[in-house]
């Protein structure tokens, strides 16, 4: 993989030109540079307002961006929007109720949503809703955590039970918060083990959890974890299979549970 410092002028490319990236350890590396348009473009175009689609085809065709500003086609200064976009890709599980809902190299996207709103919280949140999946307001949240996550995974537990919500977690998940002072009101078994009356899988059948956040670990905890997230689409729980979309639903529960829903139109946002 190599870095790349000004992919399109290296590579003279005139226009639009599609770039993937991948970030490890605060190192950026260029997977992929593409002289074509992607599904980035109409949502950068609608988050701040730029027509680039536009301002592409009459570079393509020869004049300058310094005559594109002249002509106040391109702002002078990078826009700074007073708002916040979020995009968020839909993925088509409820059609496929037997795929894990775990995202790998291979998933394919059929679209792409977004969100607009006051703060990162309400964006995402209205991404969510726009993706059909709606964050809940109250009730039961089950987690299960790798063991690589149950530390970063205290805070997300605390922040749930500060937002009003009941924890209910596994075994070694529920050991781990206790441990740390965190109340678990549910103590969750594994599927088919009944020592503890109740598994996952039918909690969530009995509408008992509202949102799951399940991050998959090893070969054993990865196929109970499958069970779950396929039970999640089933009976349509929210299901969340990293912290980070963890910590950014309960910024999306708290933000519009303090500032409610605003709708706005582009051509409001753009005047």
């Amino acid at each position: 993989m190599v870095h790349c410092n000004g992919c399109a002028a290296s590579l003279e490319v005139i226009g639009l030109i599609n770039v993937q990236y991948a970030v490890k350890n605060e190192e950026v590396y260029v997977l992929e540079a593409n002289p074509r348009a992607s599904r980035t473009v109409p949502f950068v175009a609608k988050a701040t307002g730029v027509a680039l689609a536009q301002i592409a085809v009459r570079v393509t065709m020869g004049e300058t961006l310094a005559q594109l500003r002249e002509a106040r086609m391109v702002p002078a200064l990078t826009p700074v929007p007073k708002y916040v976009s979020v995009k968020e890709a839909v993925l088509p599980f409820s059609r496929f109720p037997g795929v894990d809902t775990v995202l790998g190299p291979e998933m394919r996207s059929t679209g792409e949503v977004m969100g607009i709103g006051e703060s990162f919280g309400i964006a995402f949140a209205k991404a969510q809703l726009a993706a059909g999946t709606r964050l809940p307001d109250s009730g039961q949240v089950f987690m299960s955590l790798a063991d690589r996550d149950k530390v970063a995974g205290l805070s997300l537990a605390r922040q749930f039970l500060e937002l009003g919500f009941h924890i209910a977690a596994t075994i070694g998940t529920a050991g781990f918060l206790r441990s740390h002072g965190v109340t678990v009101q549910t103590l969750v078994g594994k599927i088919g083990v009944a020592e503890l009356g109740e598994d996952a899988v039918s909690m969530l059948g009995s509408g008992s959890v509202q949102l799951v956040v399940n991050t998959p670990s090893g070969s054993g905890a990865r196929a109970d974890g499958a069970e779950i997230r396929t039970a999640c689409i089933v009976h349509a729980v929210p299901c969340l299979t990293t912290l980070s979309a963890g910590f950014a639903a309960a910024l999306g529960i708290g933000d519009t549970r303090a500032r409610g829903w605003r709708v706005h139109s582009l051509q409001e946002l753009h005047r």
